[in-house]
Protein backbone atom coordinates (compact mmCIF):
# COMPACT_ATOMS: atom_id res chain seq x y z
CA UNK A 1 0.00 0.00 0.00
CA UNK A 2 1.50 3.37 -1.27
CA UNK A 3 1.78 5.80 1.98
CA UNK A 4 2.41 9.45 2.08
CA UNK A 5 5.54 11.04 2.63
CA UNK A 6 4.92 12.47 6.22
CA UNK A 7 1.98 11.16 8.75
CA UNK A 8 -1.21 13.22 9.07
CA UNK A 9 -0.69 15.66 11.15
CA UNK A 10 -3.77 17.57 12.02
CA UNK A 11 -7.25 15.79 12.31
CA UNK A 12 -10.34 17.54 12.16
CA UNK A 13 -14.23 17.23 11.24
CA UNK A 14 -16.37 19.15 10.05
CA UNK A 15 -20.60 19.45 10.70
CA UNK A 16 -23.38 21.17 9.58
CA UNK A 17 -25.23 21.35 12.63
CA UNK A 18 -28.57 20.62 11.53
CA UNK A 19 -31.88 21.27 13.61
CA UNK A 20 -35.58 21.12 14.04
CA UNK A 21 -37.26 24.13 12.87
CA UNK A 22 -39.57 23.38 15.79
CA UNK A 23 -37.01 22.62 18.22
CA UNK A 24 -33.67 24.71 17.07
CA UNK A 25 -32.50 24.98 20.80
CA UNK A 26 -32.04 21.00 20.66
CA UNK A 27 -30.23 21.04 17.23
CA UNK A 28 -27.99 23.66 18.12
CA UNK A 29 -27.13 21.92 21.53
CA UNK A 30 -26.24 18.62 19.56
CA UNK A 31 -23.70 20.44 17.52
CA UNK A 32 -21.94 21.90 20.41
CA UNK A 33 -21.76 18.61 22.50
CA UNK A 34 -20.31 16.91 19.33
CA UNK A 35 -17.69 19.88 19.26
CA UNK A 36 -16.87 18.99 23.06
CA UNK A 37 -16.94 15.24 22.30
CA UNK A 38 -14.29 15.87 19.53
CA UNK A 39 -11.69 18.00 22.12
CA UNK A 40 -12.19 14.84 24.63
CA UNK A 41 -11.17 12.72 21.63
CA UNK A 42 -8.08 14.34 20.94
CA UNK A 43 -9.16 16.07 17.57
CA UNK A 44 -7.19 19.24 16.63
CA UNK A 45 -10.19 21.42 14.98
CA UNK A 46 -14.06 21.16 14.83
CA UNK A 47 -15.06 23.41 11.86
CA UNK A 48 -19.20 23.99 10.74
CA UNK A 49 -21.07 24.74 7.88
CA UNK A 50 -23.35 27.88 7.26
CA UNK A 51 -26.64 27.41 5.82
CA UNK A 52 -29.03 30.29 5.09
CA UNK A 53 -32.74 30.45 5.37
CA UNK A 54 -32.24 26.57 5.88
CA UNK A 55 -32.46 24.13 9.13
CA UNK A 56 -28.62 24.52 9.60
CA UNK A 57 -25.79 26.62 11.28
CA UNK A 58 -27.03 30.30 10.04
CA UNK A 59 -24.47 32.35 12.15
CA UNK A 60 -21.60 30.14 12.48
CA UNK A 61 -19.44 32.79 14.10
CA UNK A 62 -21.76 32.77 16.87
CA UNK A 63 -21.85 29.37 17.35
CA UNK A 64 -18.05 29.03 17.56
CA UNK A 65 -18.19 31.89 20.62
CA UNK A 66 -20.19 29.60 22.31
CA UNK A 67 -17.84 26.68 21.72
CA UNK A 68 -15.22 28.40 22.87
CA UNK A 69 -16.68 28.90 26.02
CA UNK A 70 -17.24 25.49 26.30
CA UNK A 71 -13.64 24.31 25.07
CA UNK A 72 -10.50 24.79 26.05
CA UNK A 73 -7.88 23.39 23.25
CA UNK A 74 -9.46 22.11 19.94
CA UNK A 75 -9.11 24.83 16.86
CA UNK A 76 -12.80 25.92 16.04
CA UNK A 77 -13.39 26.52 12.21
CA UNK A 78 -15.58 27.66 9.60
CA UNK A 79 -16.23 26.34 6.34
CA UNK A 80 -16.91 28.18 5.08
CA UNK A 81 -18.46 31.85 5.68
CA UNK A 82 -19.68 33.07 1.84
CA UNK A 83 -18.78 36.73 1.82
CA UNK A 84 -21.85 37.41 -0.40
CA UNK A 85 -23.78 37.43 2.41
CA UNK A 86 -21.50 39.38 4.76
CA UNK A 87 -19.84 43.30 5.19
CA UNK A 88 -16.40 42.79 5.48
CA UNK A 89 -15.52 45.59 7.98
CA UNK A 90 -18.52 43.85 10.41
CA UNK A 91 -17.34 40.33 10.08
CA UNK A 92 -13.74 41.31 10.79
CA UNK A 93 -15.04 42.66 14.02
CA UNK A 94 -16.95 39.32 14.73
CA UNK A 95 -13.90 37.24 14.43
CA UNK A 96 -11.52 39.22 15.87
CA UNK A 97 -13.92 38.77 19.15
CA UNK A 98 -14.32 35.38 18.42
CA UNK A 99 -10.49 34.78 18.46
CA UNK A 100 -9.77 36.98 21.58
CA UNK A 101 -12.38 34.80 23.38
CA UNK A 102 -11.33 31.42 22.39
CA UNK A 103 -7.62 32.34 23.04
CA UNK A 104 -6.57 32.61 19.41
CA UNK A 105 -8.58 28.85 18.67
CA UNK A 106 -10.32 30.63 15.21
CA UNK A 107 -9.79 29.82 12.03
CA UNK A 108 -12.41 31.30 9.50
CA UNK A 109 -12.72 29.78 6.14
CA UNK A 110 -14.66 31.75 3.25
CA UNK A 111 -15.90 32.39 -0.07
CA UNK A 112 -17.33 34.37 -2.42
CA UNK A 113 -19.41 34.37 -5.42
CA UNK A 114 -23.49 35.74 -5.32
CA UNK A 115 -25.53 34.27 -2.74
CA UNK A 116 -27.31 31.16 -3.38
CA UNK A 117 -30.72 31.87 -4.96
CA UNK A 118 -29.65 35.86 -5.41
CA UNK A 119 -32.53 37.13 -7.34
CA UNK A 120 -35.27 35.52 -4.38
CA UNK A 121 -33.42 37.18 -1.38
CA UNK A 122 -31.78 39.79 -2.83
CA UNK A 123 -34.34 42.43 -2.29
CA UNK A 124 -34.00 40.94 1.29
CA UNK A 125 -30.65 41.14 1.88
CA UNK A 126 -29.10 44.80 -0.60
CA UNK A 127 -32.31 46.21 -0.71
CA UNK A 128 -30.94 49.13 -2.67
CA UNK A 129 -27.73 47.91 -3.56
CA UNK A 130 -28.18 44.68 -5.08
CA UNK A 131 -27.07 45.19 -8.19
CA UNK A 132 -24.06 47.24 -6.69
CA UNK A 133 -22.29 44.68 -4.75
CA UNK A 134 -19.53 43.18 -6.11
CA UNK A 135 -19.32 39.55 -4.98
CA UNK A 136 -15.58 39.27 -6.81
CA UNK A 137 -11.72 38.19 -5.00
CA UNK A 138 -12.68 41.96 -3.91
CA UNK A 139 -14.40 41.37 -1.23
CA UNK A 140 -12.09 38.72 0.11
CA UNK A 141 -9.07 41.23 0.18
CA UNK A 142 -11.63 43.52 1.98
CA UNK A 143 -11.53 41.69 4.90
CA UNK A 144 -8.26 40.38 4.79
CA UNK A 145 -7.01 44.10 5.02
CA UNK A 146 -8.97 44.76 8.33
CA UNK A 147 -8.43 41.48 10.04
CA UNK A 148 -4.49 42.06 9.10
CA UNK A 149 -4.96 45.07 10.71
CA UNK A 150 -4.55 47.93 7.50
CA UNK A 151 -6.76 51.12 7.98
CA UNK A 152 -10.60 51.09 7.48
CA UNK A 153 -10.84 55.13 8.10
CA UNK A 154 -8.74 58.06 8.32
CA UNK A 155 -10.06 58.94 11.16
CA UNK A 156 -8.76 58.64 14.61
CA UNK A 157 -8.79 60.12 18.20
CA UNK A 158 -10.58 61.04 20.54
CA UNK A 159 -14.27 63.30 19.87
CA UNK A 160 -15.55 64.34 23.25
CA UNK A 161 -15.23 61.28 25.64
CA UNK A 162 -14.63 58.62 23.36
CA UNK A 163 -11.95 57.56 21.67
CA UNK A 164 -12.00 55.99 17.51
CA UNK A 165 -9.01 53.56 16.10
CA UNK A 166 -8.67 53.89 12.69
CA UNK A 167 -8.39 50.19 12.18
CA UNK A 168 -10.75 47.37 13.00
CA UNK A 169 -11.11 46.74 16.97
CA UNK A 170 -10.03 44.69 18.73
CA UNK A 171 -7.23 43.40 16.53
CA UNK A 172 -6.20 39.48 17.21
CA UNK A 173 -2.44 39.05 16.19
CA UNK A 174 -2.37 35.93 14.06
CA UNK A 175 -5.70 35.59 13.35
CA UNK A 176 -4.50 37.10 9.58
CA UNK A 177 -2.54 33.70 9.06
CA UNK A 178 -5.02 31.76 10.30
CA UNK A 179 -7.91 32.60 7.03
CA UNK A 180 -8.71 29.85 4.63
CA UNK A 181 -10.43 30.11 1.83
CA UNK A 182 -12.27 27.23 0.61
CA UNK A 183 -11.62 26.74 -2.80
CA UNK A 184 -12.93 24.00 -5.71
CA UNK A 185 -11.23 25.77 -9.24
CA UNK A 186 -7.79 26.29 -10.43
CA UNK A 187 -8.84 30.48 -10.13
CA UNK A 188 -9.19 30.15 -6.31
CA UNK A 189 -6.61 28.03 -5.76
CA UNK A 190 -4.06 30.23 -7.40
CA UNK A 191 -5.92 33.99 -5.59
CA UNK A 192 -5.75 32.19 -2.16
CA UNK A 193 -2.43 31.22 -2.65
CA UNK A 194 -0.89 34.74 -3.91
CA UNK A 195 -2.94 36.24 -1.03
CA UNK A 196 -0.92 34.19 1.42
CA UNK A 197 -4.21 32.40 2.69
CA UNK A 198 -4.27 29.18 3.71
CA UNK A 199 -6.54 26.41 1.37
CA UNK A 200 -9.60 24.55 2.02
CA UNK A 201 -10.41 21.96 -0.63
CA UNK A 202 -13.27 19.81 -0.11
CA UNK A 203 -15.28 16.87 -1.65
CA UNK A 204 -16.50 19.36 -4.49
CA UNK A 205 -14.35 20.11 -7.24
CA UNK A 206 -14.94 21.59 -10.67
CA UNK A 207 -13.77 20.01 -13.92
CA UNK A 208 -12.55 23.14 -16.25
CA UNK A 209 -12.41 22.50 -19.74
CA UNK A 210 -8.52 23.19 -19.78
CA UNK A 211 -7.78 19.93 -17.51
CA UNK A 212 -9.21 17.44 -19.85
CA UNK A 213 -9.13 15.22 -16.81
CA UNK A 214 -12.46 14.32 -14.67
CA UNK A 215 -10.75 12.42 -12.43
CA UNK A 216 -11.79 13.88 -9.02
CA UNK A 217 -8.19 13.06 -7.47
CA UNK A 218 -6.09 14.64 -10.06
CA UNK A 219 -7.99 17.73 -10.37
CA UNK A 220 -7.94 18.22 -6.49
CA UNK A 221 -3.89 17.47 -6.95
CA UNK A 222 -3.46 20.50 -9.63
CA UNK A 223 -5.36 22.85 -7.07
CA UNK A 224 -3.42 21.96 -4.28
CA UNK A 225 -0.22 22.16 -6.21
CA UNK A 226 -1.58 25.48 -7.70
CA UNK A 227 -1.95 26.84 -4.60
CA UNK A 228 1.41 26.39 -3.72
CA UNK A 229 3.21 27.38 -6.13
CA UNK A 230 1.71 30.69 -5.79
CA UNK A 231 2.34 30.83 -1.89
CA UNK A 232 5.24 33.00 -0.41
CA UNK A 233 5.36 29.28 1.79
CA UNK A 234 5.51 26.67 -1.30
CA UNK A 235 5.45 23.19 -0.64
CA UNK A 236 4.92 24.32 3.36
CA UNK A 237 1.49 26.66 2.57
CA UNK A 238 -1.17 24.61 4.53
CA UNK A 239 -3.94 22.80 3.01
CA UNK A 240 -6.53 20.81 4.06
CA UNK A 241 -8.98 18.25 1.92
CA UNK A 242 -12.47 17.85 3.48
CA UNK A 243 -13.39 14.25 1.92
CA UNK A 244 -16.88 12.92 4.07
CA UNK A 245 -15.53 9.50 5.57
CA UNK A 246 -17.82 7.06 7.68
CA UNK A 247 -15.99 4.39 9.62
CA UNK A 248 -17.92 1.29 10.59
CA UNK A 249 -15.77 -0.41 12.89
CA UNK A 250 -17.69 0.18 15.99
CA UNK A 251 -21.25 0.88 14.23
CA UNK A 252 -24.12 -1.40 14.77
CA UNK A 253 -25.30 -3.80 11.45
CA UNK A 254 -28.39 -0.84 11.51
CA UNK A 255 -25.89 1.77 10.94
CA UNK A 256 -23.94 -0.13 8.48
CA UNK A 257 -26.72 -0.60 6.35
CA UNK A 258 -27.62 2.97 6.73
CA UNK A 259 -24.59 3.94 6.08
CA UNK A 260 -24.39 2.01 2.45
CA UNK A 261 -27.53 2.83 1.68
CA UNK A 262 -26.54 6.73 1.85
CA UNK A 263 -23.20 6.85 0.03
CA UNK A 264 -24.95 4.50 -2.88
CA UNK A 265 -28.02 6.75 -3.39
CA UNK A 266 -25.34 9.81 -3.37
CA UNK A 267 -22.53 8.08 -5.92
CA UNK A 268 -24.05 8.14 -8.65
CA UNK A 269 -23.13 11.89 -9.41
CA UNK A 270 -19.43 11.14 -9.05
CA UNK A 271 -19.21 9.43 -12.13
CA UNK A 272 -19.45 12.54 -14.52
CA UNK A 273 -19.48 16.49 -14.34
CA UNK A 274 -22.22 17.58 -13.12
CA UNK A 275 -24.35 20.52 -14.51
CA UNK A 276 -22.86 24.01 -16.34
CA UNK A 277 -20.06 24.13 -13.67
CA UNK A 278 -18.96 20.89 -14.33
CA UNK A 279 -18.72 20.01 -10.47
CA UNK A 280 -16.87 16.93 -9.76
CA UNK A 281 -18.07 14.91 -6.18
CA UNK A 282 -15.82 12.81 -4.61
CA UNK A 283 -17.45 9.42 -3.31
CA UNK A 284 -18.11 9.22 0.23
CA UNK A 285 -15.43 6.69 1.92
CA UNK A 286 -17.77 4.33 3.81
CA UNK A 287 -15.97 0.67 5.25
CA UNK A 288 -13.69 -0.46 8.11
CA UNK A 289 -11.31 1.96 9.39
CA UNK A 290 -8.35 -0.13 7.49
CA UNK A 291 -10.34 -0.04 4.57
CA UNK A 292 -10.38 3.58 4.12
CA UNK A 293 -7.38 4.26 5.19
CA UNK A 294 -6.52 2.61 2.32
CA UNK A 295 -8.22 4.30 -0.31
CA UNK A 296 -7.18 7.45 1.21
CA UNK A 297 -3.51 6.31 0.85
CA UNK A 298 -3.97 5.36 -2.32
CA UNK A 299 -5.72 9.27 -2.94
CA UNK A 300 -3.61 11.35 -5.39
CA UNK A 301 -4.35 14.66 -3.25
CA UNK A 302 -4.10 13.06 0.17
CA UNK A 303 -0.84 12.09 -0.13
CA UNK A 304 0.36 15.74 -0.48
CA UNK A 305 -1.27 16.63 2.80
CA UNK A 306 -0.74 16.34 6.29
CA UNK A 307 -4.34 17.93 7.65
CA UNK A 308 -7.90 16.89 7.10
CA UNK A 309 -11.05 18.10 8.32
CA UNK A 310 -13.30 15.01 7.65
CA UNK A 311 -17.01 16.41 6.86
CA UNK A 312 -19.79 14.77 8.46
CA UNK A 313 -22.59 13.56 6.77
CA UNK A 314 -25.73 15.52 6.70
CA UNK A 315 -28.23 13.80 7.47
CA UNK A 316 -27.41 11.58 10.36
CA UNK A 317 -28.49 11.18 14.23
CA UNK A 318 -26.66 12.62 17.11
CA UNK A 319 -25.73 8.94 18.55
CA UNK A 320 -24.13 8.44 14.73
CA UNK A 321 -22.27 11.09 14.57
CA UNK A 322 -20.66 10.29 18.30
CA UNK A 323 -19.44 6.74 17.00
CA UNK A 324 -17.86 8.09 13.39
CA UNK A 325 -15.85 10.58 15.69
CA UNK A 326 -14.91 8.13 17.57
CA UNK A 327 -13.82 5.66 15.35
CA UNK A 328 -11.92 8.24 13.45
CA UNK A 329 -10.20 9.20 16.16
CA UNK A 330 -9.42 6.15 17.36
CA UNK A 331 -9.20 4.03 14.73
CA UNK A 332 -8.78 5.84 10.98
CA UNK A 333 -6.77 8.65 12.37
CA UNK A 334 -3.99 6.34 13.84
CA UNK A 335 -3.88 4.28 10.24
CA UNK A 336 -3.08 7.37 9.09
CA UNK A 337 -0.61 8.32 11.17
CA UNK A 338 -2.29 10.89 12.89
CA UNK A 339 -1.50 10.77 17.05
CA UNK A 340 -4.63 12.86 19.38
CA UNK A 341 -3.49 16.13 20.82
CA UNK A 342 -2.83 15.81 24.60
Amino acid sequence: MPLTSEPLRKLGFLTIGLFDGADPRRGHESTLEIIELGERLGFDSAWVRHRHLQYGISSPVAVLAAASQRTSRIELGTAVIPLGWENPLRLAEDLATVDILSGGRLNPGISVGPPMHYDQVKDALYPDTADAEDFSFERVRRLLDFVRGEPATDFSGTEGFETFADRVQPHSLGLGRRLWYGGGSLRSAQWAGEHGMNFLTSSVVKAEEAQESEDFAEIQLSHVRTFRAHHPDGDRARVSQGLVVIPTDSATPEQRAKYEAYARKRTPRTATPQGPARLMFAPDLVGTSGEIAERLHAHAAFREIDEVAFALPFTFEHEDYVQILTDIATELGPALGWRPAA
